[in-house]
């Protein structure tokens, strides 16, 4: 394919030249553009212009964005001899951005393509994840605002904001997204297990994005050397425990799921709440409430059996979610989120998280959050 070997030779700043070259002299395009998606989820930001003069693209109320929240391919009609379409660029589920290219020869011309083209959106999302490691012009596309330092910290530390497997779909997000403090999620999957871990952290600014470094990398350590979800938890506790003193600890649960079966083994350490969508039904999931990271010193924990089924919806929130307050000090609180739930069932898991957060804007009554929020959502399959 010739897209592939021009992707794959072009300098890691110069993938949107090679594919435009590509598109240009082997499918006669007349443009080509590349959007990403922001931190917040709210605009796709061009890539072809750096510092930003290129006007961004609402993800709401425009092809791009429809192409981007419903992941298909969309054909913009130009005029009777003229189309663009947009392709969602995204990689085993993290969804990046849009191509969007324009054609000369109408819409029938552009939809003989599609299938080629849409080839060529994946295999450029799978080059700029590899470049990521060489160039920072990807990371800056993304941002329509600086970014805070803690911010910054927190996103290195993320796995992505949604990912996809024939058993699983997985979406989160996070706000404020340009100055997040403590919370945080991660997730990890191999042949037969999915591990996902939502953190509610404590602190503000710099002192709590470095709390949540140390803890997240602490469980990743003691999951890479194969230890159980108990047995990461009670490394991640001591390794808070010796840094902080009691001083400082966070919130976390934690969960490794058998793909299989269904079958999940959880520890509760703290505040995030888990809801499930059965059906038409939500209700919230109580575990055994066991004492957040770092608290005391050489805490045991225990793994308590849950099981998921094929259907199920999985909503994690932190206290940033269902604390806050509206203007007549009413919290958000279980009902309101019950009912978000069920607003947004028909919904895939990527786009819950952003759908709930906006939810919660109208109930605050105000854009800018005193809190972290964090909202991840698991739809499970099964096999």
């Amino acid at each position: 394919m010739t897209a592939e070997r021009a992707l794959r030779t072009a300098a890691p700043h110069a993938l949107l030249d090679a594919v435009r070259g590509v598109l240009v002299d082997q499918y006669a395009a007349d443009t080509v553009e590349l959007f990403l998606a922001d931190y917040g989820l709210t605009v796709l930001q061009p890539v072809s212009a750096l510092p930003h003069t290129s006007k961004p693209v609402p993800v709401h109320n425009s092809p791009e964005g429809r192409a981007f929240a419903a992941q298909e391919p969309c054909v913009e009609r130009l005029s009777p001899d003229r189309a663009r379409v947009h392709l969602p660029v995204t990689v085993r589920g993290d969804r990046l951005g849009v191509l969007s290219v324009t054609f000369g020869g109408g819409e029938p011309a552009v939809r003989k393509q599609m299938a080629e083209l849409a080839e060529i959106a994946e295999v450029l999302g799978h080059e700029m994840v590899v470049a990521d490691r060489d160039t920072d012009l990807y990371l800056q596309a993304r941002r329509k605002d600086r970014l805070t330092l803690a911010a910054e910290m927190q996103w290195q530390l993320l796995p992505g904001r949604s990912c996809a497997r024939p058993e699983f779909e997985l979406g989160a997000q996070l706000e404020p997204a340009y100055a997040i403090f403590g919370d945080n999620f991660d997730w990890s999957a191999t042949a037969d297990h999915l591990m996902l871990y939502v953190t509610n952290g404590m602190g503000e600014g710099i002192e709590a994005a470095l709390l949540t470094n140390l803890a997240v990398n602490a469980l990743r350590n003691a999951r890479r050397a194969g230890l159980p979800v108990a047995d990461q938890a009670a490394l991640a506790d001591q390794a808070v425990y010796a840094h902080y003193r009691g001083r400082s600890y966070l919130s976390m649960l934690m969960f490794d799921f058998e793909l299989a079966t269904g079958r999940a083994w959880v520890v509760d350490a703290g505040s995030p709440r888990t809801l499930r969508l059965r059906g038409r039904t939500v209700e919230r999931i109580s575990m055994e409430a066991q004492l957040p990271l770092g608290m005391f010193e050489e805490t045991d924990y225990v793994a308590q059996e849950f099981r998921v089924e094929p259907g199920d919806r999985l909503v994690f929130v932190s206290d940033g979610v269902y604390d806050v307050a509206s203007p007549k000090g009413e919290t958000y609180g279980d009902e309101a989120l019950t009912r978000a739930i069920q607003a947004t069932r028909l919904l895939p898991a990527a786009e819950v998280p952003r759908a709930i957060l906006r939810e919660l804007t109208g109930h605050r009554g105000r854009s800018t959050p005193d809190d972290d929020a964090l909202v991840v959502c698991l739809d499970w399959h099964g096999r």
